[in-house]
C-alpha cells in the first residue's frame, strides 16, 4: 500500500541537505532509496519539488510518497516480437513504438523482456532479475534496432563496446523546423531537469557530457528529416538535444511543444541501425531496421505537400 510521510524541520536541522535529512529521518530505508524518491519527483518541500542538495530551513514541511512495492515477478508473455537475427549468445529485435523494454513500476506486463522470456531459453543474468539480458534500452515511444545478450559473456562485451564507443547507433527523427545546416554536433550536458524531476535538461548542474551528431536528409520547409548518432548515451539525449536547438521531435509528448501534427502516438524517432562487434565470433555485425508505418506515413505526406506547393 503506497504511503505518505510528512516531516517537519526544526532548527536543530537547518541547513542540512534534504537526502541527509532523509536518511535521517527514514531509518528504515536505504539513502539510494531516498535518492531514488528524490530523483522521482516523489519529495515536495513545502509543495515544491526538491533536490538532494536542497538545504532544509526551519519550518519546512516535507512530503514523500512511497510507492506500493510491488512483488517482481517476471512471467513470459506470448507477445510478437519482430527478431533481425538470433544466434545461442545474441538477439537482434525490432522493438515497436509502444513496447516498454523492462518491467519498472506502472509496467510490469507486456515489456520486451516479458516477450524474451516466452522466446528464449536463456537471457543474460548480469542485470539482475528485472532486466535479464538488457544492455542498452530505448525509450518506451522509440521504435527500432536492439541488442539484447543471451549469455553473461555476450552482456560483458557488449556493455564494454557501448561504454567505449565502439558499438554505434544512428536513429532517424523527423523535427519540427528547418535545420539550416546540412550537418553539425550539439555538444551540451544533460541531467535532471531543475524543477520537474522526471524529465532531463541541458543543464551544467549535476550533468554529464552528452554529444549529438547530426546530419540533414530530407528538408519539408516546416519539417526536417535528420539522421542522428550518439557519441555518448544520456537519458533522452536525442530528444532533448534537439529540443535544446530548437527543433523538438514531432509526437515528444514530453518535450515537445503539446501539440500533435500528425497521427503517432510519441515521439517520430527511430533507431535506424546498429553497429557490434560479435562478442564470441568478434565478427563486425550492422544490423538495421525499416522505419515503423507511422513514420513512414508522415513522410509521405510531408512530400506530398512539398509537391503541391
Amino acid at each position: 500500500m503506497a504511503n505518505l510521510i510528512y516531516y517537519h524541520v526544526g532548527e536543530q536541522e537547518t541547513g542540512e541537505r534534504l537526502d541527509v535529512f532523509l536518511t535521517k529521518s527514514m531509518t528504515e530505508i536505504s539513502r539510494s532509496t531516498v535518492q531514488r524518491l528524490i530523483n522521482s519527483g516523489d519529495v515536495t518541500v513545502n509543495e515544491k519539488v526538491a533536490k538532494s542538495n536542497y538545504k532544509v530551513q526551519n519550518l519546512d514541511t516535507i512530503k514523500v510518497y512511497i510507492p506500493e512495492i510491488k512483488q517482481l515477478e517476471l512471467i513470459p508473455e506470448e507477445i510478437p516480437l519482430a527478431v533481425l537475427y538470433e544466434d545461442h549468445d545474441i538477439i537482434i529485435v525490432n522493438k515497436s513504438r509502444g513496447m516498454v523494454v523492462h518491467p519498472a513500476v506502472g509496467n510490469y506486463n507486456g515489456t520486451l523482456v516479458n516477450a524474451l522470456l516466452e522466446h528464449c531459453e536463456d537471457l543474460s543474468g548480469i542485470n539482475g532479475v528485472a532486466r535479464p539480458g538488457i544492455v542498452h534500452r530505448l525509450d518506451k515511444d522509440t521504435s527500432g534496432v536492439m541488442v539484447v545478450a543471451k549469455s553473461d559473456r555476450a552482456h560483458v562485451s557488449l556493455a564494454k563496446q557501448i561504454k567505449d564507443r565502439t558499438a554505434s547507433r544512428r536513429y532517424l527523427a523527423i523535427v519540427y523546423g528547418n535545420i539550416k545546416e546540412d550537418q553539425g554536433v550539439i555538444k551540451a550536458p544533460i541531467g535532471r531537469h531543475p524543477s520537474d524531476r522526471k524529465k532531463m535538461a541541458v543543464t551544467f548542474v549535476n550533468s554529464k557530457e552528452a554529444t549529438t551528431k547530426f546530419r540533414v536528409i530530407e528538408r519539408f520547409g516546416a519539417y526536417t528529416l535528420v539522421e542522428c548518432k550518439l557519441l555518448t548515451g544520456r537519458t533522452h539525449q536525442i530528444r532533448v538535444h534537439m529540443t535544446y536547438i530548437g527543433h523538438s521531435v514531432v509526437g515528444d509528448p514530453k518535450y515537445g511543444p503539446g501539440r500533435m501534427p500528425f497521427p503517432i502516438i510519441g515521439q517520430a524517432l527511430h533507431s535506424a541501425e546498429l553497429k557490434i562487434t560479435h562478442p564470441v565470433t568478434e565478427e563486425t555485425m550492422v544490423f538495421t531496421a525499416p522505419l515503423p508505418e507511422d513514420m513512414e506515413r508522415i513522410l509521405k505526406e510531408l512530400r506530398q505537400k512539398n509537391t503541391y506547393n
